[in-house]
C-alpha cells in the first residue's frame, strides 16, 4: 500500500472543511468515495468535493475495492458498528471523536482491531496542532517549573429552542445517538489533550446533573483526575450560563508559572512568569484536521507510530463514563 485511498461513512457538516478536504491534501492520501444514508445529499457532497464515487450503503462503500481504508464520521451511535465492519473487512479506521457512546463499546472496538490486526486512530486532532504541540513542549521542558494543577473552565449560553429543532445539534443532546450532551460532543477534545500533556491517570472522580431541563442529556459537568506524576486536573463544564458569562479558559499552574490557552477559541497561549508575561501566536489552520490526517495517513503507511490510539480514545471514553454517570 503506497497510497490511502479514503472513503468517508457520514459525510456530514464535520466533513465540509474541518476534515474532507484534507484528505486531498496531505501527501500519499486521496479522498474516493462517500457514504451517507440519504442519497441526494451523498451525490451532492461528492459532486461538489470532486469525489469519485457516492454510496448510501456503508458496507457497499466498505467493499468498494479503490477503498483501502475508512474514515468514521457518523454520530457516536453507529461509530461501533461501521469501525468493525471495515476492521473486520480488512480496512484500517481513521474514526471521529467521541470513540462511541460509552467506554464498552470503545473497548469493543479496540478488541476488534485488536482481533483483526488491523490498525485504529480515534480523531483526538488536536494533538497535532501547532499550538496544542507547544503547550506541551513547555511542560516537558518545565517553563514554568513542575505543574502542579490544571484548572478547566468552559460554559456556554443555553441552546435555544430554535436550535433545539436544527438537525445538527438535535442529536448532540440526544444521550441515545450521542452518548450524552454537549459535554460528550466537545469535552473529549478537552480530556485528550489532558491525556497528551500529562499521560496515564491514577484516579477519576465527577458529577454531572441537567439543571435546566431544556433537553435529556445533563448539562453541567465536573470532574477531577490526578495523573500519575501527582499533576491534579479540576474541570467545570456548564452549558446554560448567561451570555456575558461564557468561557474557554485552561489554565496549567506551575511551580514558577502559569500557562493560560482556550481550547476552541483564538489561536494563542498566555505564559505569566516571574511577575511578565509572554504570548504566542499561532496561524488559524484552514482544514483543522489536516496536520492529524497526515500523521493517519503516516501511521497507517507504517511510516510513524499512531498519534492518537485505541487505547487512548477507550480511556477518554472512560473519563467521560466517570464524569458524567457519578451520581449523588
Amino acid at each position: 500500500m503506497k497510497t490511502i485511498n479514503w472513503g468517508i461513512i457520514g459525510c456530514g457538516d464535520v466533513t465540509e472543511v474541518k476534515s474532507g478536504p484534507a484528505f486531498n491534501k496531505v501527501s500519499n492520501s486521496k479522498l474516493v468515495a462517500v457514504m451517507r444514508r440519504d442519497a441526494a445529499k451523498a451525490k451532492d457532497y461528492a459532486q461538489r468535493h470532486h469525489v469519485p464515487k457516492w454510496y448510501s450503503d456503508a458496507q457497499q462503500l466498505i467493499n468498494e475495492p479503490e477503498v483501502n481504508a475508512i474514515y468514521v464520521a457518523t454520530p457516536p451511535l453507529s461509530h461501533e458498528e461501521y469501525t468493525v465492519a471495515a476492521l473486520q473487512s480488512g480496512k484500517p479506521v481513521y474514526v471521529e471523536k467521541p470513540m462511541s457512546v460509552n467506554m464498552a463499546a470503545a473497548e469493543r472496538m479496540l478488541k476488534a482491531s485488536a482481533e483483526s490486526n488491523m490498525k485504529l486512530s480515534v480523531a483526538h486532532y488536536r494533538r497535532e496542532q501547532p499550538m496544542f504541540k507547544k503547550i506541551k513542549e513547555l511542560i516537558h521542558t518545565k517553563a514554568i517549573g513542575d505543574i502542579r494543577f490544571v484548572n478547566l473552565q468552559f460554559f456556554k449560553s443555553a441552546i435555544t429552542a430554535a436550535e433545539l429543532e436544527q438537525p445538527k445539534t438535535k442529536w448532540r443532546v440526544n444521550p441515545a445517538i450521542a452518548g450524552g450532551g454537549l459535554f460528550h460532543d466537545l469535552a473529549p477534545h478537552q480530556l485528550d489533550l489532558m491525556l497528551y500533556f500529562f499521560g496515564n491517570i491514577k484516579a477519576a472522580s465527577g458529577i454531572s446533573l441537567n439543571q435546566a431541563g431544556l433537553y435529556n442529556a445533563d448539562d453541567i459537568v465536573s470532574g477531577y483526575l490526578q495523573f500519575g506524576d501527582g499533576v491534579i486536573f479540576q474541570g467545570l463544564w456548564c452549558f446554560t450560563v448567561g451570555a456575558a458569562e461564557e468561557k474557554d479558559l485552561c489554565e496549567i499552574i506551575g511551580t514558577q508559572g502559569k500557562i493560560s490557552f482556550s481550547v476552541f477559541g483564538d489561536y494563542t497561549i498566555t505564559i505569566t512568569k516571574n511577575g511578565s508575561t509572554e504570548t504566542l501566536h499561532f496561524d488559524k489552520l484552514e482544514h483543522v484536521q489536516q496536520p492529524m490526517i497526515n500523521k493517519v495517513v503516516e501511521y497507517f503507511l507504517d511510516g510513524s507510530a499512531n498519534p492518537c490510539s485505541a487505547e487512548d480514545g477507550v480511556e477518554v471514553m472512560r473519563i467521560l463514563d466517570i464524569f458524567s454517570n457519578s451520581k449523588l
